[in-house]
C-alpha cells in the first residue's frame, strides 16, 4: 500500500512549489499588470497611416504598426483610440490621450503646444482632380481662379489661403469629403497628404486622379507627439523609434504599406 505523505511533507512540497513559481515569475520578468498602457489617438480616415478597419473594428495602419513596434521595444502597450483629426492636439493636452500617432507634421506652430519625436516619415501635399481633368498641373498657381479643398487643421490650409490665387479655398473635415466633392464637380481640385491620396487611388477607393506632374510646396516631417513637457514619455518614444530604425523594422512597416 502507498503511504500518504504526512502533513509536514505536504507543507514542505507546497512551500517548494511556491518558491518555484516565484522563481519562474522572476525569470520571466514583469507581469502584464506591470506593463504601462498608453492611450494613443489616431484618426480613422488617413489610410494608409491610420484608418478604421471595419473587419477588425479597430484602427490600423502605418502609425499604429510603428507605435506598437516601439511599445515592444520599450515595454509598453498601446491602447489605440479613434480620434478626429481636429481633436488630436486638444485630446493630448487635456490628458484624454497620452500619444498622438497620426499623419501629423511636426510644424513649429504645433511644437509650441506639443512635443514631437524624431522624424518618422517625410512627405508633402498631393494634388488631385476629377478623372476627366487631364491637365499637367505642376504648382498651385496653375489652378488660379478655381475652387479647391483642403482638410481642416492640416499644414496646407494657411499656405493655400495665403496664395490668394484661388476663387475659394473650402475647408473639409476629412480627405474623403474633399474627394467626393471633386468627383461630383462641386470643387475643381483638392490638396491632401500625397501618400494617403496615392494609396486610396491605387486601391480604387477614390474616383479622382492624382496629378503626377505636381510638385509639393509644403513638405514636412511626420512625427509622434506627446503633451508639452512630458520628457519621460518623449525619451521613451525616441529610444524605441531609434531602435526600430536601426533594426530595419521601420523600413519593413513602410514597405508593407506601400510607402517605400
Amino acid at each position: 500500500m502507498t503511504k500518504k505523505p504526512s502533513l509536514v511533507s505536504r507543507r514542505a512540497l507546497s512551500g517548494m512549489a511556491a518558491v518555484a513559481v516565484f522563481a519562474l515569475s522572476a525569470m520571466t520578468g514583469p507581469s502584464l499588470a506591470d506593463t504601462p498602457v498608453y492611450k494613443v489617438g489616431s484618426t480613422t480616415s488617413g489610410v494608409p497611416f491610420t484608418f478604421l478597419d471595419v473587419k477588425k473594428n479597430s484602427v490600423q495602419g502605418v502609425m499604429v504598426d510603428i507605435i506598437e513596434a516601439i511599445g515592444e521595444k520599450e515595454g509598453f502597450s498601446a491602447d489605440v483610440q479613434a480620434t478626429q483629426w481636429s481633436a488630436l492636439i486638444p485630446s493630448v493636452t487635456s490628458g484624454k490621450i497620452d500619444i498622438i500617432a497620426a499623419a501629423m507634421y511636426a510644424t513649429p506652430k504645433r511644437a509650441e503646444i506639443v512635443d514631437f519625436t524624431e522624424t518618422v516619415y517625410p512627405y508633402g501635399e498631393g494634388l488631385f482632380v476629377a478623372t476627366d481633368d487631364t491637365a499637367d498641373y505642376t504648382k498651385p498657381e496653375d489652378l488660379a481662379g478655381k475652387t479647391v479643398g483642403v482638410q481642416v487643421g492640416t499644414a496646407y490650409v494657411e499656405p493655400m489661403e495665403s496664395l490668394g490665387v484661388f476663387k475659394e479655398v473650402k475647408i473639409y473635415d476629412a480627405i474623403a469629403d474633399i474627394m467626393r466633392d471633386v468627383q461630383l464637380g462641386r470643387i475643381d481640385a483638392g490638396f491632401a497628404d500625397q501618400p494617403i491620396v496615392a494609396y486610396q487611388v491605387a486601391q480604387g477607393a477614390a474616383k479622382v486622379r492624382l496629378v503626377k506632374t505636381y510638385e509639393s510646396t509644403v513638405v514636412g516631417e511626420v512625427a509622434i507627439a506627446v503633451n508639452k513637457g512630458n520628457t519621460e514619455l518623449l525619451d521613451t518614444l525616441n529610444s524605441g523609434l531609434a531602435a526600430i530604425k536601426s533594426s530595419g523594422e521601420l523600413d519593413e512597416i513602410l514597405v508593407k504599406w506601400g510607402l517605400k
